[in-house]
């Protein structure tokens, strides 16, 4: 029996930055079973530049066949500059043209949601609830914190309304798949039963690095013997990059890169006012991005000092793969900071803190060995716990239960039991892998269960 999936997620290939990839290797890693016909309801590419991407600007509606997935895009709007009203502007053409032209698909077996679109979680609930079927939303970003903690301005009044919403859509939900422990909490406090919260972490998507550095150093025209500090990803309000800066600025024997391109970039660049020591580079083409990382000599994760526990950034899964020391200027409660720790490849400083973040990248490189040790580290990590088999095996036990208890009319302690830490990621143990898929399982919708399905299998 095919399993349909419909997966709801605003951002999607071929955007190479934050959530669109992992919803699209998600989508493509349960087409490419050969037992799921797979949907994606999303928008038009345009992240992390928030502009609308060649060959879809002017574009309404449009359905691509790619790898095996049935792409249903719609249009919205792209705001330039961020705000509190752009941002809701941005959520509410979402839904209204997800209400008014929901995909072209015969009934799905079940909805999954990337958030933090609000408007994706919304129409994801709305879907599955037209159609009776399991609703499964994947917490990337925690939206109504993100509005309190980003900085974005009017973000303290649009917090409580996100909150609201955010609310009401897991709540709605059969199972909530949170990527840190750190939102565990967070997501309980909004009145979603712990017990029905499963932690499915990100995973790594990109290969190591294959270049030499030295080669890839010169031609980026990186002299031997400065260091060089690099950020790539996303360039906005949450960041604070405005610490790098004030680090260029402090130390102009020091290289800071800033790789990527987002709302602030052109603030960032005017706040730099030309100094000779701070660059800035368009995002680096997927084949080489890890040996841009890689020639390096530090990797800067930023965030303002108010943002705790909304977000977890995905470019930490691209610098441990890099295998370079990692120097986080983030919250010390956070998940960003507890991600470093555990990973052991790099050092967390306090956020926003130009002196702090210097102490630690000239530590690094007063001791070129030590540093190399730490970055080693990385790889190691990614191994043993990023890897995408384990990371794609969570999410399909995800889908697996979510249609389990579906199948088994959701018995009292079926699969509930099971609690917050189901397919976490624990760094005492070994890596996580998917046990047995329901798209093995499912035969008739009136099979009878046996019992508990378990969903996860310790390996290694």
């Amino acid at each position: 029996m095919v399993t349909r999936v419909l997966l709801v997620s605003t951002n999607y290939a071929p955007e190479q930055a934050g959530i669109g990839p992992y919803a699209t290797q998600i989508a493509e890693h349960w087409a490419g079973t050969g037992r799921a016909e797979v949907h994606v309801l999303a928008g038009m590419p345009h992240y992390p530049n928030w502009r609308v991407a060649d060959g879809y600007r002017g574009v309404w509606r449009t359905e691509e066949e790619r790898g095996g997935v049935r792409l249903h895009r719609r249009r919205h709007s792209v705001p330039a500059r961020q705000s509190a009203v752009r941002r809701a502007l941005y959520e509410a053409s979402i839904l209204a043209h997800g209400v008014v032209a929901p995909p072209r698909m015969a009934a799905p077996d079940a909805v999954v949601a990337q958030l933090p679109s609000l408007a994706g979680g919304v129409l994801g609930a709305r879907l599955a609830r037209r159609h009776g079927v399991p609703y499964i939303p994947v917490v990337q970003d925690l939206m109504g914190a993100a509005a309190a903690q980003s900085g974005i301005r009017g973000g303290g009044r649009a917090a409580a309304a996100a909150r609201a919403v955010e609310s009401r859509v897991l709540r709605r939900a059969s199972l909530v798949g949170v990527i840190h422990e750190t939102f565990v909490p967070r997501v309980a406090a909004m009145g979603v039963d712990e017990r029905l919260i499963r932690v499915v972490p990100n995973w790594s998507h990109v290969a190591g690095p294959t270049r030499p550095r030295a080669e890839m150093r010169a031609r980026l025209g990186w002299r031997d013997g400065q260091t060089v500090l690099l950020h790539a990803g996303n360039m906005g309000l949450k960041q604070g990059l405005e610490v790098l800066v004030e680090a260029a600025r402090t130390d102009p024997s020091l290289r800071v890169v800033l790789m990527g391109d987002g709302n602030q970039r052109e603030h960032l660049a005017a706040l730099g006012g030309g100094l000779p020591n701070l660059d800035f580079l368009p995002p680096a083409d997927a084949a080489e991005f890890t040996d841009v990382l890689a020639a390096a000599d530090v990797l800067a994760v930023t965030q303002r000092s108010s943002v705790l526990d909304m977000s977890v950034p995905s470019k930490l899964t691209s610098y441990f793969a890099a295998g370079r020391p990692v120097v986080a200027s983030v919250a010390d409660g956070g998940g960003t900071a507890a991600e470093v720790r555990r990973a052991g490849a790099g050092t967390v400083v306090p956020p926003e803190d130009p002196e702090a973040l210097l102490t630690a990248v000239r530590s690094l490189a007063g001791d070129p060995e030590a540093a190399d040790a730490l970055g080693a580290r990385g790889p190691v990590y990614v191994r043993e716990h990023l890897s995408s088999e384990a990371g794609l095996g969570r999410i399909t036990a995800l889908l697996d239960e979510a249609l389990d208890r579906a199948l088994d009319g959701a018995r009292p302690g079926a699969a509930v039991a099971a609690g917050p830490a189901a397919g976490a990621l624990d760094a005492a143990e070994g890596p996580v892998v998917h046990n047995r898929s329901v798209f093995h399982r499912r035969k008739a919708a009136g099979e009878q269960a046996g019992g508990p399905v378990p969903h996860t299998e310790k390996t290694g």
